[in-house]
This record gives structure tokens, sequence and C-alpha cells, in this order.
């Protein structure tokens, strides 16, 4: 029998993503194998491997034209070389010309493609006609764009004019096209709702936030490539890399083939500290697994070490560093040795010493982060005290070190010139993090929301997934944005559809270390979609046609229609946002490699180094306020782990500017976590917004792990996914379409689980099914569950799979960071057992 003939089967599924898996790393260098995916054979009749290019010379094949573009399903940002015949995307090549990517580019890419042209696309707004709320029977009619922003705005403005503007909210994606919240907060300040959110407390705000207390600004530190400052290598360049929380070879494929070519070059050391052993793992010099949720404890032992041996960098803080003794003297009675690191972590202590140890000596040492620590009840102080381990030991403000917390949002807002016009007090937002819009539609504290509008997935990214859908159908009037009909889209009473990225013109960044691409359309747009940035234009003219109380300039003027050309709406960026004067369209346009903010001027070369003692930094730095000659962006100009303004802030959200130890408290042991007080107040790290405060060391009585005896984490399933939307593909949903459950396979073995057996994953919360996967690489008291799955992605249900619930139905709401609103994935306590047959 072929293989085509085969039943489908979930079996046939699993196994078939293996193989196929397989065959994406064939000829393809060591180093990339890893990383990423071959590029395409260049146009010669013989390929690279002595592959036979079947395209040469082939009219149907030949492109009509070749258009420059980023693949933007992660943030490497990889450019793409995007081909096109009759309007239809024929190949999606790596781009030449970037040193940093090389050509290279991952299997997402090309499913870049499989999003523009795909049967599942919406295509027309929609109005709701009947249905319960969150129902697939919910259903919908066809409207056109004014009849459904006309809408959108009366229902909005009715709010407003009951005094009932803070009850309004949205909640943008990091998918959106550049500058697009920009305007979301425009017209938010125009309608007079403090409730404009973002996507950080559910990606990295919180790693941001901590640099910008302790350096001055929230941003990657370091770059990858060449500092066109000084023509030398940056972060390839480091002696030393310390990975907490990030799995590169998965996430960020092609930047991490960078690194590992200047590994290869500098012979680095890599120590990756992750509870599973990753593809990143796997390539590491020494593999570091810690109990979930307790990097914390590990990287207090880290600087206790340092500052207790005298490892730190003497010269380097008596010039820069502000707070140094007050953090000497606490950590000295602190009791944050090794050896209690030890007892909390399950980390040997002379690992955490020898780490300390290699750390402090390189020569030059760069920590990277990502959402490992990011999704952490402590992530905002976790992050913290690694920014005290750069500036203790001078691995700031070099090249080849940093502080390299990654999903860093750049540059901030994008400014538009300011409006002409008074706008409402907008009053105190709600408490910082979006998975709080639950609670307050369902509770109504604070305050009530009666409206939100969202672009992204809140049913499948917000934390308790059972209390956001009851929330979301109670909710009076709800938006969903967004290319498919996804879960939330059932909830909604208005849809709109949005263009995929191909479809437009703008830039991209790398998220990272804040490098720009120009990117051009590659397509007509699918169906009568519009980008996100012509959406928010457009409903501000709804809102002019339907407002009986403001004339209709004042929205009009604020929202000129020639800012539906997105080179026009970059322009006013680049005009009035500190730090991108140089950043044009025109100098874009003409690089083969990214631009990285700030960038002052037209003949500045771009930072890569932040806080580089070099003029180019010093220039960047004025552009962004600094006073002549400042290094750190900081009230003090230095480097400020301690100063007793700093600490008030903190307090009054219950924290100090030098670290305690707390954790999640369904993390195993016992360990002294937190309780949240039930008022509020003014967030010190968000002051538009407030916050519980909370009383930290609280001694958790484990009482959890009775039932629940497991610990469980999410996060992404592989290299082929980014979020949701790769599950709409027809390669993501073939090639890991089956949600699989990393367990140990001595814990599987003694609950009676065999390798892909049906399981169920309990939490006081919920559960949720998935299969197992036996994996020796995990700790055995833990468990990693895949997020991004839910149960309207209908590719992989037609190959045989599962419709599966959203894996955040299992993480608790009410444990998050109070500081960076950041949700607490990394930690819950589960059990596992063996689905019914």
């Amino acid at each position: 029998m072929s293989h085509s003939s085969q039943p489908v089967s979930r079996r046939n599924v699993v196994q078939g993503a293996v193989l196929t898996s397989a065959a994406l790393m064939v000829n393809v260098p060591s180093a990339t194998a890893v990383a990423g995916t071959p590029v395409h054979p260049a146009p010669t009749t013989v390929g690279e491997g002595g592959l036979l290019n079947y395209t040469e010379g082939s009219a149907a094949l030949r492109p009509d034209r070749t258009v420059k573009s980023a693949c933007q399903f992660c943030n490497s940002n990889c450019a793409i070389s995007v081909g096109v015949r009759a309007d239809r995307v024929i190949s999606v090549e790596g781009a030449s010309g970037d040193p940093v990517q090389r050509g290279n580019i991952c299997v997402k890419a090309p499913m870049m493609a499989e999003l523009t042209h795909n049967p599942l696309r919406l295509t027309k707004p929609l109005i709701r006609t009947g249905g319960r709320k969150g129902s697939k029977e919910s259903a919908f009619r066809e409207a056109g764009w004014d009849e459904a922003l006309d809408l959108i705005a009366r229902r909005l403005l009715a709010l407003r004019d009951s005094g009932q503007a803070a009850s309004i909210a949205n909640r943008t994606t990091g998918r959106l096209p550049r500058g697009t919240g920009s305007l979301v907060a425009r017209l938010f300040a125009l309608l007079g709702s403090p409730n404009n959110t973002d996507v950080g407390p559910t990606c990295n705000d919180a790693g941001g936030n901590a640099l910008k207390a302790t350096f001055g600004l929230g941003n990657f530190t370091n770059g990858y490539g060449t500092d066109g400052a000084t023509g030398r290598d940056d972060l390839g360049s480091a002696d030393y890399f310390l990975f907490l929380g990030t799995n590169q070879a998965e996430t960020h494929p092609v930047t991490f083939d960078y690194l590992l070519r200047g590994r290869a070059a500098t012979g680095a050391k890599l120590v990756v500290v992750d509870p599973r052993q990753t593809p990143t793992g796997a390539l590491a010099d020494e593999w570091i697994a810690p109990k979930p949720h307790t990097d914390l404890a590990l990287v207090l032992g880290i600087l206790h070490h340092i500052l207790d041996k005298r490892l730190y960098d003497r010269e380097f803080v008596d010039r820069w560093v502000l707070g140094f003794k007050e953090l000497r003297t606490h950590m000295a009675a602190s009791g944050y040795t090794p050896e209690w690191a030890a007892t909390v972590t399950g980390v040997p202590a002379e690992s955490i010493r020898r780490i300390a140890r290699e750390y402090a000596r390189a020569g030059k040492a760069a920590v990277f982060c990502n959402a490992g620590i990011s999704h952490q009840l402590g992530a905002f102080d976790t992050y913290r005290v690694l920014t005290f381990l750069a500036a203790v030991t001078g691995n700031i403000g070099r090249l080849g070190t940093g502080c390299n917390f990654m999903h860093n949002t750049w540059p901030g807002d994008l400014h538009l010139p300011e409006l002409a016009v008074r706008t409402p007090d907008v009053g105190t937002a709600l408490p910082v993090g979006p998975d709080y819009f639950a609670e307050a539609i369902l509770t109504g504290e604070p305050y009530p929301l009666k409206a939100i509008i969202t672009q992204g997935n809140p049913l499948i990214s917000s934390a308790n997934t059972e209390k956001v859908k009851e929330a979301f159908r109670t909710l009076d009037f709800y938006v969903y944005t967004g290319l498919f009909m996804e879960e939330a889209a059932h909830y909604a009473d208005v849809v709109l559809p949005v263009s995929s990225p191909l479809e437009y013109e703008g830039v991209y960044m790398r998220r990272d270390d804040r490098a720009i691409r120009w990117q051009e359309a590659a397509v007509p747009r699918c169906g009568e979609s519009k980008t996100d940035y012509e959406i928010w234009i457009d409903l501000a003219h709804a809102f002019a046609r339907q407002d009986r109380h403001n004339p209709s300039s004042y929205w009009t003027d604020a929202f000129p229609l020639e800012w539906k050309d997105y080179s026009t709406l970059w322009a006013e960026f680049v005009e009035h946002t500190p730090g991108m004067g140089g950043m044009t369209r025109k100098r874009m346009r003409k690089r083969s490699e990214p631009l990285r903010w700030p960038c002052p001027s037209t003949d500045h070369p771009g930072v890569s180094a932040l806080y580089q003692d070099h003029p180019s930094w010093y220039q960047a730095a004025e552009s962004l306020g600094a006073a002549k000659g400042q290094r750190f962006l900081t009230p003090s100009g230095k480097i400020e782990i301690f100063t007793e303004e700093l600490d008030r802030q903190l307090a009054t959200a219950g924290h100090g500017a030098l670290p305690v130890f707390y954790t999640h408290p369904e993390v195993t042991g016992g360990h002294p976590t937190l309780t949240y007080e039930k008022r509020f107040v003014t967030s010190p790290i968000n002051p538009q917004a407030v916050t519980h405060p909370v009383r930290l060391g609280v001694k958790g009585d484990g009482s959890v792990h009775r039932d629940y005896p497991l610990m469980g984490m999410t996060g992404r399933p592989s290299v082929v996914h980014f979020a949701s939307v790769t599950h709409w593909t027809p390669t993501g949903a073939r090639l890991n379409g089956i949600r699989l459950l990393q367990i140990h396979p001595d814990t599987a073995r003694r609950l009676g689980i065999e390798d892909r057996d049906e399981v169920i994953v309990e939490s006081p919360r919920g559960r949720v099914s998935a299969t197992a996967l036996y994996w020796e690489g995990i700790r055995r008291d833990t468990v990693f569950l895949p997020n991004t799955f839910g149960p309207a992605q209908k590719l992989a249900e037609d190959l045989g799979g599962d419709s599966y619930e959203a894996a955040n139905t299992l993480v608790d709401d009410r444990y998050y960071d109070n500081l960076s609103g950041q949700q607490a994935y990394k930690c819950f306590a589960c059990r596992v057992s063996k689905a019914p047959a």
C-alpha cells in the first residue's frame, strides 16, 4: 500500500510530521540544519548539492516580478525575496545581502504565502445576526465597510455619551504593521478612554520594564552583526553566552545561526538554562535544568557568589553604578548563597558557582532571555537581577555583551503630530495586563468593561481561558479583527477582515535588536480586507459621521486620509519620533540589511550596542533627550541598582529596588510566595494604570500538590509555529498539528502512560487533551504543554487531529507580575492521566 493511500490517523500524522521535518534538513550545513532550512537553489541549471533547479527556464514558474519583503512569523524578521506570477506568490526565498541572515530562512518563511492564498481567510466585514456568543452556530451576515464601521462608532459613542468612555477597551497584538498602536492611542485619546492596551503583558513587558529601570531604555541592549559605528562584530564576538528561558534554535532560528557562527569563530561557551532540553540546549556546552519558576533563585545565587568572591569589575562599578554598596550589603545579609539556591532550584551549588565565575571572568559575556523568564510571577524582579549581573561585571555598553531580553517592542510609541483639539480626561486605566479584562467584565472591579476591540485572539492567549470565555459571552459589544474565523471571532458582534503582510507596504522589525526593514506589497489584498492602520483611520472617519457632540473635523483633522498611504504615515513617524530622523523610507529601501534604532540622522549608522562609550551613541542619546555626554538614560545618568526614589516607587506595589526571593505558589516545595491585597494603587512601572499591591515572602503551603503533583509549563510547539496563526496554514497543520505533551518516560510509566497515548492534563482551572511524547530531556516533576492550539483550527482536524482546548485553560490568572502585568504561564500545578478509550 502506498503512503498516500493509507487511512489518515493521528499516528500517521505524527509519523509524517517527523519524516517531513527530517526532510527539511537535507543538504544543510550543520549549524543551519539546526537553526533553519536551506535557501532555495540559485537560478542555475544545477543547484546546491547537485540538485536540478527545475524552475530554471520554466515559462509558468518564472516570476513576473520579484518583491523585497520580510517574513513576519517570528522576531528574526528575515528578509525574503517573493516571486509573483499572475498575482500569485510562486516562490519565497531568503534575500541576499544581509550578513546576519546570509540568505537563510526557516520552514516558516514559505508559509507566508499560505497565509495570503488561503481559502479560510476572512474577506468581508461580518455583523452578528444570531446564535449564542462563542458557539459555532453563531450567525453572521456580510456587510459593507461603512455599515460595519458606522455600527462600531455608534455603539462606542453611545457609551461615551453616557459617561462610560472608560468601559471601552482595545487590545493590540505584536503582529500589526508598525505604528498601528499609535493610531489606536490617538483615537482612544479623542474618545476619552484610558484602556488602550497592547500585547506586552503576554509577551515581554517585564524585560523592557527592568531594562528601563536600571539603564534608562527598555530595549534589547546589543545587536546582531556588524556595529556600524566601529565596523566590528557585536553579539557574534561574545566569549560567553548565558541563555535563560530562551529556545532560540526553534524561536529565532536564523539569528541563532548567526550566534552559532560567531561561537565557532571565538570558541565562546554556551550555557542554556531551561527545565527541558530543547534543540538549543542540545547544542549547549552545558544544559542546566532548574525547577520551573525558580530562575530568580538561580540568578540570586550567581549574583551572591560574584559579590562574595569580589569577581565584579571595580573600576566600572565605581564610575558608572549607583547603589552598589547597598546591593552588596543586602546580598551579604540575604542568605541567597549558591547552596541556598541549590535547595530551591535543584541545580547543584557547584554548577551555580561555576556559572558565576565563568560569566564574571569572560572578556565579553552576553545574557539572552525570552518568554521562559517573562512568563513568571517574578518576571520584573528576575530581569532586574540579571541587569545587576551585567552592571557589576561591566558587561553593558560594550560589543558582545549586554542584557538581550527578547521581544522588546521598538521603539515604544511612534509619535504623530500633536492633536489640535482639547481631549477628554481619560482617567486611570484598568490593572496592567489585558487578561484583567475578564475580571472587569464579570465583577465590574475596579469599573466595568462594556465594549472591546481586539487585534489578536484572547481566547488562546489569555490565562484561565474558561473564565475569559464566560466574560466574552456576557460582554455587551465585541469587535474582532483578524485573518481567520478564530475562536474569538465566534464571540464577536462585528468581525473585520485584515490584510496579510504580503499584501501591503510598510516596515517590519527584527524586534530584538531594533533592526528595521522596508517591505513592498507583493500581491493584491484578499477580498475586501484592509490593513490595520487603514481600519483605524476609516473608523475615525466613521466617528466623524456619527458623532453628534463634536464637529466632524474633531476626528478627520486628527486622521488625514492621506495617512492610508503608509509611506506618508511613516514620514510623519520619522519627523515626530525621537531618535528616528535617519530612518527614512528612501534610505531603508536602498539597504539590503536592516537599519537599527536609534538613528537620529541620515548620516548616522544606527546603534548596535546601547550605551557604548562612542560618539555615535552620545549623538543618539541626545536625540532621545539625554544631556550632552550622558551615557545612561536614567535620572542620574548612571546605572541605577538602588536609589531611594526607585525604592520608594516600587514599595507602593510591595516591591523594592533590592531583590527578595519569592515564587509561584504552585511550585513544589513550599517556597516563599506572595499574596495580593484587594485594594488598588497606581502602578509604579505603568503609572497610567492601577495594580494590586502584594506582600512578598508569604510561605506557600503546597496543598495544591496533593491532587495535582506535577508542574506544567506552556510554550511554543516547535519551529513550525509562531502564535496561533501558523495553525491556519497547511504546512503548520501537517508538520505540527498534533499537541504533543513532553513528559519524562519514568513519570509517564509510573502513571500507566505509553508513548503516543492520548492523555488528559488537568489543573484546578480545567482540563485539556494532548498526545504523550516521551522525552528524557525534561525534569521528572515537570511536563511541557504546547500552547497556540485552539478548537477553531480546522486544518489539523481535517488531517485527523483533535480540536484542542487552549493550553491556557490550565493557567491561573490570579497570579501575575503586578509590576509588568506579565501572566505566569510557566508554572501550574497539574496531573496527567491516560484518556479513556
